[in-house]
């Protein structure tokens, strides 16, 4: 696929980024060689080949869930402007 400052001027519009009117010339030889790069990587038949998410063949380590209240009423509370019986109190604020 080529591309021409034409287009370029449109992908920089889009993108929202300026583009000096010199520089688009290069530019537009350059994305064409990308999207060349890129029609090269669609011939490639990956047929069978299982997707990646790393390089590595890797399982992240898993803890087990476990409900608990947490255990640290008192240190969560310590710092409230008022408690009571173990609660946040807070003022009333539908009538």
């Amino acid at each position: 696929m080529s591309l021409d400052e034409a287009t370029v001027a449109k992908i920089a519009r889009l993108a929202r980024i300026e583009i000096d009117p010199e520089k688009r010339t290069a530019l537009a030889s350059e994305l064409s060689n990308i999207l060349g790069w890129i029609e090269q990587l669609n011939e490639v038949d990956t047929d069978g080949v299982p997707p990646m998410t790393s390089v590595g063949d890797m399982q992240l380590p898993l803890r087990t869930d476990e409900i608990t209240d947490g255990g640290k009423v008192d240190t969560v509370l310590k710092n409230a402007p008022e408690q009571q019986d173990g609660h946040f109190v807070v003022p009333k604020v539908v009538e």
